[in-house]
């Protein structure tokens, strides 16, 4: 996990007013140092060793606070639990089809894409997102190796 990250983050949190709870620390810690993009859940299990107190519902309330700050992504595909992202730098995702896996992969900027867009049909363009889907190379060899 990057320690420049983590307190740029709760700078960033602090300059909007945001309370800086032992909480909502462990929370974008964990956020920073996963390559999952795990879910409300999923951080609640890791967590609740150190936070017996900590609900579920904390979590959410704490990922609602980090997304609305700019701070984390909410990504609403593959399976239907919200699965969350810190956000660092623009970048896509390759999802598995068996198993929900979510992979980051960069690719060059798609502005002229969203410039075409805009010139097309006369929408102001805000955000974009790329989602590609697969198998990946876990699936795809236990696949293999039952046929």
């Amino acid at each position: 996990m990057s320690e420049v990250q983590l307190k740029d983050a709760l700078d960033a949190l602090k300059t909007s007013g945001v309370r800086i709870t032992p909480q909502r620390h462990a929370i974008l810690e964990f956020l920073i140092s996963s390559d999952t993009h795990p879910t409300a859940d999923e951080i609640y299990k890791a967590l609740a060793d150190d936070f017996p107190n900590m609900s579920v519902a904390t979590v959410y309330n704490n990922l609602r606070v980090f997304r609305n700050a700019g701070l984390v992504k909410e990504l609403t595909y593959g399976d239907s639990s919200s699965r969350f992202d810190f956000v660092t730098h623009d970048h896509y995702h390759i999802i598995c089809d068996q198993c929900g896996t979510i992979v980051d992969f960069h690719h060059p900027g798609l502005e002229e894409v969203e410039h075409l867009a805009s010139h097309v049909t006369g929408f102001k363009v805000n955000s974009h997102r790329l989602e590609v889907y697969g198998t990946c190379p876990e699936c795809a060899s236990r696949v293999a190796s039952t046929n």
